[in-house]
Order: C-alpha cells, then structure tokens, then sequence
C-alpha cells in the first residue's frame, strides 16, 4: 500500500477516534471535565465543522488507491479546523487537557504531508 495513503487513513481514524471521545465524555458527563459547558461547546465545534463528514470522506477516498488531489484539498480543511479546536482546547486547557493528546497526534500526522507545497500543486 502507498505510504501516504496509510496516513491518510491514519489520520480519518484519529478524528473518528476524537469525536468518539468529545462523544462519550459529554454523554456520559465525564467528572474528568469540570466544566461541562465548555465540553458541550467543544462537541458543537465538532459538529460544526463537521468532522464526522470529513473523515469518512477521507476515508473512502483512500480506501483502495491513493487520490492525492482529494487528499491534500480534505486535509487542508481538517488542519484549518482541527487549529480552530487546538486553540480552544488549550485557551480552556484546565478542563479540556483530556483531548489535547488526540488532537496533537492528527496534528502530527497531518503535518508529515507538507501541505503548503502539495497545495500549491494541486
């Protein structure tokens, strides 16, 4: 399998894995977070920009062949919204730090692609 297409993937399973966590912590009012109001904004956030749709798209783009156009212009407008999240996150990090690994992890991954140069290209 194509390497970049792995990260691809990798990353559409660690915002899966993200929602699933904001999820599950606000349903099932986690006492980790102490203020829950600011756990319902982070999941409306997420809602928002509509993650769930971005990762199943980038997903099923590379599910069998590596679509780098497609890829590249997904992953643009997952980093400009997971910036958006990791600024939230960490100007409330006392009752947020719990997703502040998650989203660092997409971070990282999304970064081994050099996007700008990729852009540009595409």
């Amino acid at each position: 399998m194509h390497f970049k297409m792995e990260k691809a993937n990798m990353v559409a399973d660690n915002l899966h894995c993200l929602i699933q966590l904001v999820n599950d912590s606000y349903a099932k009012k986690s006492t980790i977070v102490e203020n829950q109001d600011k756990l319902y904004r982070l999941r409306h956030l997420i809602e928002e920009f509509k993650f769930q749709i971005l990762a199943d798209e980038l997903k099923r783009v590379n599910r069998f062949v590596w679509d780098e156009k497609v890829s590249y212009l997904l992953m643009g407008r997952i980093i400009d919204k997971i910036n958006v999240i990791d600024e939230y996150i960490q100007s409330n990090y006392h009752d947020l730090f719990l997703f502040s690994p998650r989203v660092d992890i997409i971070k990282s991954v999304i970064s081994t692609f050099n996007l700008d140069s990729n852009l540009s290209n595409a």
